[in-house]
């Protein structure tokens, strides 16, 4: 089997793992459920489902106030689930946002989500690879990525699609599940399932060590890097009492991604993050 194909087979599978029947109508009832107009919604009434990584709408918050955005720029977002750091970030800055992602239904949505919030004029998504990006070179002023290239084998090869697709001196900003510990002590073994795999075969944590070897060979240079393991567990903390006082909208928009393991995942996610094994870091990046 080539290697293409092999390529093309894991993100299927990837793809697959995302997929959700009927989601938006899902979503859309759990906002019904919570009291809210489905026609009449904002960045917050949708943070709780939209917001799909550690630390939600307060860990966008804090990427955003570290990206340099400014009003009218072009940026591009990297697995972009169902938007909602790309509608925060065209609400909150003005920014112009194209984010791309492999599941389908996630893209559908995506679009649908900021039709209801009369964004579209500024953001949209479509479909595609992030190791086969469908832009033109230079064609954007930033780029970020949250929580997708644990599902990526060849992050090398994802960061010069990257690097290829943005203006030279462009920032890119990167917060992914990592290895805790530069991976010094070995690479602890991953219980599974969590949020982005149910098993090791789509599953690709690296160590920081190697996301800043794979930005250097991609052509990029670090700025900055900050490790969110107390802020990673504070918040994990928060969402199990959540759950165990009857869920919340936070709950209940995890479950509408994860599904009924939502439960066990969420606290398999906070030992592996209390005992070291994975940790939540930011890493800034220029291109040069």
């Amino acid at each position: 089997m080539s290697t293409q194909v092999k390529a093309a087979n894991m993100e299927a599978q990837v793809a697959t793992h995302y997929r959700r029947p009927d989601l938006e109508q899902r979503i859309v009832d759990a906002l019904k459920r919570e009291g809210k107009n489905p026609e009449k919604l904002t960045i917050l009434d949708l943070a709780p489902v939209d917001e799909f990584h550690v630390g939600g709408l307060e860990a966008t918050e804090e990427l955003a106030s570290r990206m340099e955005l400014r009003p009218s720029m072009r940026l591009l977002d990297v697995g972009s689930g169902i938007g909602g750091p790309a509608r925060y970030f065209a609400e909150k800055y003005c920014c112009e946002v194209t984010g791309v992602d492999l599941t389908a239904e996630f893209v559908e949505v995506a679009n649908n989500l900021t039709g209801r919030l009369k964004l579209n004029h500024l953001v949209r998504f479509r479909q595609a690879s992030a190791l086969d990006l469908p832009f033109e070179p230079n064609s954007f002023d930033g780029a970020y990525t949250i929580h997708v290239a644990m599902n990526i084998a060849d992050k090398t090869g994802m960061f010069r699609e990257v690097r290829r697709v943005l203006k030279p001196g462009a920032r890119f900003t990167i917060f992914d599940i990592v290895y805790g510990g530069d991976g010094q002590a070995g690479k602890r073994a991953i219980q599974y399932p969590v949020p982005w795999a149910a098993s090791e075969e789509t599953s690709f944590v690296a160590t920081p060590q190697e996301y800043r070897e794979a930005l250097q060979r991609a052509g990029f240079a670090i700025v900055a890097e900050r490790g969110r393991g107390e802020f990673a567990i504070a918040f994990m903390e928060r969402a199990m009492a959540r759950m165990a006082q009857g869920g919340g909208p936070l709950v209940v928009g995890l479950q509408l991604l994860i599904g009924e393991k939502t439960p066990v995942i969420m606290k398999s996610m906070l030992e592996m993050m209390k005992g070291g094994t994975l940790e939540p870091v930011e890493l800034y990046a220029r291109a040069v």
